[in-house]
């Protein structure tokens, strides 16, 4: 009999989260007095689950979300953004950005620096704290617009969206060099889930929903599936100290050539700073 992918995936992320035990790395305390860590939550939790409300696509509610978790003085060891987007008609945020870049990338790029401070005091030396961001293979074919980041000119919903996609990963190799190059125990990693069946398809062509839905079991990743990578690049030893890799199905790889470019990461996180309010440390 063949044994489903998800089933596999299921019972390598349970000898992943044993070995996690065993270092000591999701155990309430190691007897010698150790604090506990974030990562406790991912498997038969002992302290509660909160959530906080935030829209990603509002400044406002995202300034209003972190100030609402830093005055709850706890650590952040592992920070996750997935939220978004795809394939939307043209339409702007509360702040007046075209919704994919808005919502996709800005959102994430000030919820990310906002929390930068939280995240440097919960690192330390042999348990770095992490920030895994959400792009897509979908960057591979995306160009970055210094001068139309908007879309005003030539609205393509795919554009749009792949051009949110590809400025996460600038976004993350420039966070990942800045972290590095002030001896931060943070790490920054980015991911590719691959192909997922979720309801981010919803604003596709019909002709694409109608092949998803008669042959995603075949060519869609199930939404269990595709968070594996991102829970891999959150908690893995192996990942231990390490930052600005391009993740999937769980291995390193090429993201698109230009995404190397270290002059294009610094110019888009500059005008990103402009964009959000934050002080552009870079400067």
């Amino acid at each position: 009999n063949m044994v489903k992918p998800s089933l596999l995936k299921t019972h390598r992320l349970s000898q992943l989260l044993r070995r996690l035990r065993q270092e000591n790395r999701l155990n309430p305390g190691d007897g010698g007095g150790s604090e506990p860590r974030s990562h406790h939550c991912i498997c038969c939790c002992p302290f509660p689950v909160e959530f906080l409300f935030c829209d990603l696509a509002s400044m406002m509610s995202i300034r209003d979300f972190v100030q609402k978790f830093k005055m709850k003085k706890i650590p952040l060891h592992v920070l996750v953004n997935n939220a978004g987007v795809m394939m939307v008609p043209q339409r702007k945020t509360r702040d007046g950005f075209e919704e994919h870049f808005g919502l996709n990338y800005l959102g994430h790029f000030l919820l990310t620096n906002l929390l930068l401070d939280t995240l440097r005091e919960s690192g330390s030396p042999g348990h770095s704290a992490r920030v895994v961001t959400v792009s897509s293979a979908t960057h591979y074919v995306a160009e970055l617009n210094m001068d139309d980041l908007q879309s005003s000119a030539c609205y393509s919903a795919h554009a749009a969206y792949a051009q949110s996609k590809l400025a996460l990963v600038l976004f993350t190799y420039h966070l990942q060099w800045l972290l590095a190059a002030e001896g931060s125990h943070v790490t920054a990693n980015v991911v590719d889930p691959g192909v997922v069946h979720t309801d981010l398809y919803q604003h596709v062509f019909w002709g694409t929903r109608l092949v998803m839905k008669l042959f995603s079991w075949l060519l869609f990743k199930t939404p269990d599936e595709g968070a594996w990578t991102s829970i891999y690049a959150a908690v893995t030893p192996e990942l231990e100290g390490v930052g600005g890799r391009y993740l999937y199905n769980e291995k390193e790889t090429k993201s698109l050539h230009v995404t190397y470019n270290q002059k294009l990461q610094q110019q888009l996180w500059s005008k990103s700073c402009d964009m959000t309010g934050v002080l552009d440390v870079t400067l």
